[in-house]
């Protein structure tokens, strides 16, 4: 489409939201997500087809504008704290769905890394995971548990543990974004490598089928929140990499906050996986169909709400606006 025809096109819709903004109808936080989210997809557009045109910096401009008022505002209204679990957090997933799934590709693939190096090297398992831990593990197998150590400590002090230990481990894969990406691939790579370790492990001594049984109740969620975090990571970095049309320091203070808040959107996860290894996972001998239920539970509820249903509310708030 040539430029002459774009602004034709969307001209008018762009006059009206200039008015939008300038009234107090922009108190209204669904009606300016609607806003954000249509002049988005004009920005990557013109982004794409006319990237030093005044058009992309005029739109540029405008997107600003709205993002200002959606994200800088101060008042706090009435359920901001749903919204923010049900429009403002899915928007910035549905926005960075490309990071998040560079996140899980760098994570999957270190998790194959970790496996067939324990494949290929046997002494490798030790180097990853330590020998502490190996021969705890060992002996437990020979007891016939080999999944008691989640049985150890008290429920209520390993729960505050693992839940700071999660939350700290996704807050260093955020900031080490800073490194311009390259940190947030390195603690994805760790975490990758040694889960591949852990799983290979299992494989070896007999017992895949039942640590994933045991691991996985409260790993899925837990494993899927690191994966969001290191998104959390790349969005810093590629805002200081990858400004586009803004400069440097405004596409970085734009990345650093929408990172800051997928990394809180992710606490009621971490709190939720932390309670799940502390007083869930502990009953190793439950029954196989409540374990899978668990797991497949967690799982479909980590697809629905970091990729479908961001998907579906940025359609619906697209139809709304053009509707409107």
């Amino acid at each position: 489409m040539r430029e002459v025809t774009f602004l034709k096109m969307n001209a008018e819709k762009w006059k009206s939201i200039e008015h939008f903004i300038s009234t107090k109808k922009h108190e209204n936080p669904d009606l300016l997500a609607d806003q954000f989210i249509e002049l988005t997809d004009d920005l990557s557009y013109s982004r794409t087809f006319y990237p030093n045109s005044k058009t992309t910096n005029y739109l540029n401009s405008l997107t600003a504008k709205v993002h200002q008022l959606i994200y800088k505002s101060k008042r706090e209204k009435k359920g901001r704290i749903i919204n923010f679990w049900k429009i403002e957090a899915p928007l910035l997933f549905h926005k960075h769905r490309k990071e998040i799934i560079i996140s899980f590709l760098v994570f999957f693939i270190s998790m194959l890394i970790g496996i067939i190096s324990s494949a290929g090297d046997s002494g490798f398992v030790r180097l990853i995971l330590g020998d502490s831990y190996i021969n705890m593990t060992l002996e437990n197998i020979d007891k016939g548990d080999p999944m008691a150590v989640y049985k150890q400590m008290n429920g209520i002090d390993m729960f505050l543990g693992i839940t700071f230990n999660n939350i700290r481990v996704s807050f260093i894969a955020f900031i080490f974004g800073l490194l311009l990406s390259f940190g947030s691939a390195v603690i994805l790579l760790q975490n990758g490598i040694m889960l591949g370790s852990f799983q290979y492990f299992f494989y070896q001594q007999g017992l895949l089928f039942q640590s994933i049984l045991v691991i996985w109740i409260h790993g899925t969620l837990e494993i899927s929140a690191i994966i969001i975090a290191g998104a959390a990571g790349f969005i810093v970095g590629n805002s200081i990499l990858f400004p586009g049309t803004y400069t440097r320091k405004d596409s970085f203070m734009i990345g650093a906050k929408e990172g800051v808040k997928i990394l809180i959107s992710l606490i009621p996860i971490f709190i939720t996986a932390g309670f799940l290894e502390s007083f869930v996972t502990r009953f190793t001998d439950m029954p196989v169909f409540l374990s899978l239920f668990i797991i497949l539970g967690s799982l479909s509820f980590i697809i629905w709400y970091f990729l479908i249903y961001p998907e579906k509310l940025t359609r619906n708030l697209n139809m709304e606006g053009r509707d409107g």
